[in-house]
C-alpha cells in the first residue's frame, strides 16, 4: 500500500450531507487523514463538493475513484442499501473502509462483508462515532468502576421529524425507517455499556401508512445483567437522551449522537435516594470532535496494522439484535438475536 508513514490518503464515495458538512471537515483536522478525492454519480456535485471542501480530486463515478491507485481508504456514507455492496467493491479495489452506520441492512449482509474482510485482507469499520467519543468512554469506566452500583437498566429516547419522501431515511427500500437510523445507536450503546450481547429481545414497530418505514420503533433488550428499553421516531420532535440505572446511582446524558463540537459535553450524576433533593455531580468532557477522532483511529490503525475502532465482529452481533427487533415485532413474541 502507497501510504507514506503519516497519513491515510483517503476519498469519499458520494456527496452525502453528513459527509459534506459534518464528516470530511472534522476528517481534514485529523492528524492521520487527508483526503485526496471525492466521487459522485454526477460529476458537477463532486467538483462543487470538492472545491468548496478543499479536495484536490473529483470523479464522476465511485468505480473511477476505486481505481486510484493513490487512494488508501474510503469513506461510505451512501445511502444504506449501498454500504455493503459498494464496502465490497471498495475493498475488492484493495482500499480499506470507514462505512457509515449502520453496516448494512441485516446481519447476513454484514457477514458477507466480514467474509471479503478476511478474504481481501483490508480493514473494514463500521462508523458508529460514538464509541471513539471520550464521554461514553468516560460512562463506560465509571460504571465498570461502580460509580452508580451495577448497572440494571437504560432508558434512551431518540427522534426526529422528517415525512420528506424523497429523504432517503424515509426510502423502505434503502434501508430507511427509525430502527436503523437511531435504534442502532441505543443498540450499539446499550451493548457497550453492558459489555454483554442481549439475551433476547421484544420490540414494537409502527409504520408510515404511505413510506412503509417504521416511522415508531420501541425495543426492550434483555441482557444477563439488566436491560435496555429505547423508543426511536422519525416523526416525533427531536430529541436524544439516556439514562442510566444503577443500584445506587442514576446517569443522565443528553445529545448522545451529535454531542457539541464548540462546548463540553455533560455527564450527569446523581447518587441515593435522594437524587432529587441534591444537586447532581457533573462531569464535563473537553470539546473534541467524534468524527476526527474516529477517522484518526481509523487512520491509525491501517498505518500501524492494529484494531480499527468498531470491528466487524461488532457489527456483525448490532444487526443480530436489530434483526431480532425487526422479528419480534412481526411475531409479536420475545426473539433471540
Amino acid at each position: 500500500m502507497g501510504t507514506n508513514s503519516e497519513k491515510v490518503r483517503w476519498g469519499i464515495l458520494g456527496v452525502a450531507a453528513i459527509a459534506v458538512r459534518r464528516v470530511i471537515p472534522a476528517m481534514q483536522r485529523g492528524q492521520r487523514c487527508e483526503i485526496a478525492a471525492i466521487a459522485s454519480r454526477d460529476r458537477t456535485k463532486a467538483e462543487e463538493a470538492a472545491r468548496n471542501l478543499g479536495i484536490p480530486k473529483a470523479y464522476g463515478s465511485y468505480d473511477e475513484l476505486l481505481a486510484d491507485p493513490d487512494i488508501d481508504a474510503v469513506y461510505n456514507p451512501l445511502p444504506n442499501h449501498l454500504h455493503v455492496p459498494w464496502s465490497i467493491r471498495a475493498a475488492e479495489a484493495g482500499k480499506h473502509v470507514l462505512c457509515e452506520k449502520p453496516i448494512g441492512l441485516t446481519a447476513d449482509e454484514a457477514r458477507r462483508l466480514l467474509e471479503t474482510r478476511d478474504r481481501t485482507g483490508v480493514k473494514i469499520a463500521e462508523a458508529f462515532m460514538v464509541r471513539c467519543h471520550p464521554r461514553w468512554l468516560r460512562v463506560r469506566e465509571l460504571i465498570a468502576a461502580g460509580r452508580i452500583g451495577q448497572l440494571r437498566a437504560i432508558h434512551i429516547a431518540l427522534g426526529y421529524f422528517n415525512r420528506d419522501p424523497q429523504n432517503v431515511r424515509n426510502i423502505a427500500n434503502y434501508g430507511g425507517g427509525a430502527l436503523l437510523d437511531l435504534g442502532c445507536y441505543a443498540v450499539t450503546l446499550s451493548r457497550f455499556l453492558f459489555r454483554e450481547e442481549p439475551l433476547r429481545v421484544s420490540g414494537l414497530v409502527e409504520r408510515d401508512p404511505q413510506l412503509g418505514t417504521d416511522r415508531l420503533t420501541s425495543a426492550i433488550v434483555e441482557f444477563p445483567s439488566g436491560r435496555s428499553l429505547f423508543t426511536c421516531s422519525t416523526q416525533l420532535s427531536y430529541f436524544q437522551s439516556m439514562e442510566l440505572h444503577g443500584a445506587t446511582g442514576t446517569m443522565q446524558l443528553d445529545k448522545l449522537i451529535n454531542p457539541p463540537t464548540d462546548a463540553p459535553s455533560r455527564i450527569v450524576i446523581y447518587d441515593g435516594p435522594e437524587r432529587f433533593n441534591t444537586d447532581p455531580v457533573v462531569e464535563a468532557i473537553p470539546v473534541c470532535n467524534q468524527f476526527t477522532i474516529q477517522s484518526d483511529l481509523f487512520s491509525k490503525a491501517v498505518l500501524e496494522d492494529g484494531e480499527v475502532p468498531v470491528p466487524l465482529e461488532d457489527s456483525v452481533r448490532n444487526m443480530a439484535a436489530i434483526d431480532a427487533i425487526f422479528r419480534s415485532a412481526a411475531s409479536g413474541n420475545w426473539e433471540t438475536p
